[in-house]
């Protein structure tokens, strides 16, 4: 099991699109929040855990592939807020998928409790975990579960 004296465990978090519009965009879904915000708690969360993150946003769909892939050999886990392409994107499927990397797929909002098209996710028979609903702290929760699944995987 790692402990603070262990090797990091290195995280990516991939942030979708237009999540660089949160605190402004639909405040009563998404809350108000900004991503600045969420990035700095999950920072703050990383400190006290054994974890290095490395954070990336993007509204193109390629370059959030092109981060998937180059995950490879570079991270241990990932936290991936896809968004929009959550329901929408198999070519992020497919990189997940092949890559192998744990993943843990949270979004802002119950996307269950929302329409209907966004209650299909590409990515949640892939990653290991899913957590919604919670705003802000869906991404803590779901660094903090990355964290003890990746520890649990580790040990003998």
């Amino acid at each position: 099991m790692f402990t603070e004296s262990s090797k990091k465990l290195s995280i990516l978090v991939i942030h979708g699109p237009n999540l660089n519009l949160l605190g402004v965009r639909e405040p009563g879904i998404y809350g108000s929040i900004t991503l600045e915000g969420i990035n700095r708690l999950l920072n703050e969360k990383a400190e006290s855990l054994p974890v290095t993150l490395s954070i990336t946003q993007s509204n193109h769909e390629g370059v959030l592939v092109d981060s998937i892939q180059a995950a490879l050999g570079n991270y241990q886990g990932i936290l991936i807020n896809a968004a929009a392409y959550t329901h929408t994107s198999i070519a992020i499927r497919d990189a997940l998928s092949a890559i192998k990397i744990p993943t843990v797929e949270v979004h802002l909002s119950n996307i269950y409790r929302r329409e209907g098209f966004r209650h299909h996710s590409y990515i949640a028979d892939i990653a290991v975990g899913q957590i919604s609903g919670f705003g802000a702290n869906s991404y803590i929760l779901g660094l903090e579960a990355l964290y003890h699944y990746l520890s649990q995987e580790q040990q003998p």
